[in-house]
């Protein structure tokens, strides 16, 4: 829109639509897209391939991970010195460690100045549930994504059944466990509505994908025109 570098931050819990609304918002405003999930995810494989199990040897080794976001052809790719882990880190047993890694003060603490840095060279939308106590209050436009835990619940279970077939869990399973997370993120999750006031609502609980991305590109049309 102009010669400006922009930052627009997606916020929201588990199962929001955060990343793929993000993700085609960016291609819509011809920004970089960044998913913050992915680095915190690069940091748990590290730790697992290195078996860091103590959060004490994690953190003493994030001097020496060097993460990098490159895209070719248009996708997002994720370097750990140079080694592309992008299929590497999308398996379970790394989410699982990415929710434990994603809570340690200093590696919040590290992928901030990572995401200051990337903020500063390229406009870009970043996704994820744990940036908005550090990316929101600077971001120029600022939406937090809402959707109720059924809705999140039934996504996640439909996911799950396309990966695991017959070995999926159950709905209600499914269901506890976002209940779990949330009150487990409660905390987290107010905070960016506590510390930026002027974030914007957004419901994707009737999940339409044209209409969530339609209402978002809105939104920030009008909040980067204000800017100008």
């Amino acid at each position: 829109m102009s010669d400006r570098i922009y930052n627009i931050a997606i916020d929201g819990p588990a199962g929001a639509g955060k990343s793929t609304l993000a993700r085609k918002l960016a291609e819509r405003l011809g920004f970089v897209y960044v998913d913050t999930g992915a680095m915190y995810r690069a940091i748990a494989y590290y730790a697992l391939l290195n078996q860091l199990m103590p959060m004490e040897e994690i953190i003493s080794h994030l001097p020496c991970i060097h993460i990098a976001l490159r895209y070719e052809h248009g996708v997002q790719r994720v370097y750990i010195n140079d080694m592309d882990v992008s299929e590497k880190i999308r398996t379970d047993a790394v989410s699982m460690a990415a929710s434990r890694v994603s809570a340690v003060p200093e590696v919040r603490a590290f992928l901030f100045d990572l995401q200051q840095q990337l903020a500063k060279r390229q406009s870009v939308v970043m996704d994820g549930r744990d940036i908005g106590t550090v990316v929101l209050p600077n971001a120029h436009v600022k939406i937090f994504l809402t959707a109720s835990p059924e809705e999140r619940a039934k996504r996640r279970h439909i996911e799950l059944c396309e990966k695991m077939g017959e070995s999926a869990p159950d709905y209600s399973t499914v269901l506890a466990d976002v209940i779990q997370r949330d009150h487990q993120d409660s905390t987290r999750a107010i905070a960016p509505l506590k510390q930026a006031e002027d974030a914007v609502l957004l419901d994707t609980t009737s999940y339409d994908l044209e209409e969530s991305l339609e209402a978002l590109y809105r939104i920030c049309k009008e909040r980067l025109e204000a800017n100008e």
